[in-house]
């Protein structure tokens, strides 16, 4: 298995069209109530655990995963007892 790199995840997600990468540190059970951002996001969880919530679904996502959110859908966030980080593409 290959540990995916701040510097790989940044090149893919320039070449994908992404325009702004950032390291974000979220707090342990910090909860985001319904949501949304006017960009889209690829992102890729580095350290901990979290709940992402669009619609009806949730999904729980832990370190080494992946996932995408377009611009303007509502979404919640519920971080675990570590918080976490994740590395996030924005194209804006």
């Amino acid at each position: 298995m290959t540990t995916l790199t701040l510097e790989a995840f940044t090149a893919q997600s320039m070449d994908e069209g992404f325009d702004e990468i950032i390291v974000r540190e979220w707090a342990a059970h910090l909860k985001l109530e319904f949501h949304t951002h006017p960009f889209d996001v690829s992102a890729h969880v580095v350290r901990g655990e979290y709940w992402l919530t669009v619609g009806e679904k949730t999904q729980h996502l832990k370190a080494g995963d992946d996932f995408r959110l377009a611009r303007n859908v509502p979404h919640a966030e519920l971080y675990g007892p570590q918080g976490a980080t994740v590395w996030v593409a924005r194209a804006n």
